[in-house]
């Protein structure tokens, strides 16, 4: 279990019990929704690809841009359920990686396809204390909960520095992260996409990331695929009504609607640019 399931008064982050709300809704029912690796983030796509294919391609993209292939220790903050750790190890030449998640359905999905190379633990990131240091950082769809709603763009931003004060804490001269995440533009700032599936969550502003990863890390490379992520939402939604029985059968009508709703609200976002979608690669200074 996580070593705790309240957020910790100086903690500025979505506490492990609100992300618990929407990620166990149990594996079952995102079995229905995502592809058969469950990678519940934004896909990579090139022409008219499946979503399985393109998943992969997104996990080859932040494995190339963290050059992780071959390593020895990687780290994956916000492992899912272990889709990149699998591809790390099996596919990548990685001897050993390491996820966290808050969500025990997750770490639990994870322990059921047992691999020794890859570790799993129920832990914030701030707690994780590695014996020694990585030599590649990956993280997909965690940054999005590092923040709270409301919280001062001063303070946001100093919880942002934290979290790469931290990788650079934990990963080896010359080491690379590989980060991807929801952004708003700035004009659609307050737009509530999240505001009832991530109620404690907020997303960071397009430029935060690069500014609070300013003296730690140098940015290599930025690209916002917002339209690879409206795609993706498109086909989870596909997904969902294909099997919509079974969907309301596991989790009840109101809330397999709700999520379609989740899906369709944040597809909208997506196309008509007030929200993009980050993958950004960094090397660390020193």
């Amino acid at each position: 279990m996580t070593e705790t399931t309240a957020r910790p008064a100086d903690r500025t982050g979505a506490s492990p019990d609100a992300i618990m709300s929407h990620y166990d809704m149990g594996n079952a029912f995102f079995q229905l929704v995502l592809d058969p690796e469950m990678i519940y983030s934004c896909a990579l796509f090139d022409a008219d690809e499946d979503l399985a294919t393109a998943q992969r391609r997104k996990l080859d993209h932040h494995i190339a841009a963290a050059r992780a292939a071959n390593a020895a220790r990687v780290l994956d903050i916000g492992c899912g359920w272990g889709a990149m750790l699998r591809r790390l190890v099996d596919h990548a030449g990685v001897a050993h990686a390491v996820g966290l998640t808050l969500s025990p359905a997750q770490a639990d999905w994870i322990r059921s396809r047992p691999n020794p190379k890859i570790e799993v633990r129920e832990q914030d990131w701030r707690d994780h204390r590695p014996d020694r240091r990585y030599d590649a950082i990956i993280s997909v769809g965690a940054f999005e909960h590092f923040v709270q709603k409301g919280l001062d763009p001063k303070l946001k931003l100093d919880a942002y520095r934290e979290f790469f004060a931290y990788c650079d804490s934990v990963l080896v001269t010359g080491g690379r992260l590989s980060l991807q995440t929801i952004a708003y533009s700035e004009r659609h700032r307050v737009l509530p996409l999240l505001e009832k599936t991530f109620p404690e969550s907020d997303l960071p502003l397009e430029w935060e990331p690069i500014a609070a990863a300013e003296g730690t890390f140098s940015m290599i490379a930025a690209r916002n695929d917002a339209d690879h992520y409206y795609r993706t939402l498109r086909m989870w939604e596909r997904n969902l009504l294909a099997h919509y029985d079974k969907a309301v059968a596991l989790v009840g009508a109101a809330r397999a609607d709700e999520f379609r709703r989740y899906l369709r609200l944040s597809a909208t976002g997506f196309r008509m640019g007030m929200v993009s979608l980050l993958r950004i690669s960094f090397v660390k200074k020193h």
